[in-house]
């Protein structure tokens, strides 16, 4: 009886590793145990940075609304607060594009804001 091998899957997965692999430099791209742990690490930080990237955005936001409001004499946290009593249910990104594109619409959202702000009374603490 001949011998068994595992020919046809052991080369689909050297090929699914090397494909996986393509681009990165040297031997990385061309030995499969060089190449298997690079894919694996860049899976890694790939993952690990899709969350990075939304946290990163979020404070670009909030950076960018900060800055609008100082322009027009509120803060940030008063702001929000006041939108949020105000019932105004906008994202940052929303506030950050209205505040570049439409600076008149973000005007009207900062009198708005005071408006909730002033009527509002402060909580006891």
């Amino acid at each position: 009886m001949p011998r068994a091998t595992n020919g046809p899957a052991r080369n689909k997965s050297r090929k699914r590793i090397l494909r996986a692999a393509r681009g990165y430099y040297g031997s990385r791209s061309k030995h499969r145990k060089l190449a298997k742990q690079q894919v694996i690490r860049s899976g890694v930080f790939a993952y690990r940075d899709r969350r990075t990237f939304k946290r990163d955005m979020r404070s670009l936001w909030i950076t960018r609304i900060t800055a609008a409001c100082k322009m027009r004499g509120t803060r940030y946290s008063a702001f929000v607060n006041g939108l949020k009593n105000s019932g105004v249910l906008l994202n940052r990104k929303m506030l950050s594009q209205i505040a570049i594109e439409e600076p008149a619409a973000f005007d009207k959202l900062v009198e708005m804001a005071n408006k909730a702000t002033t009527a509002t009374p402060a909580k006891a603490g």
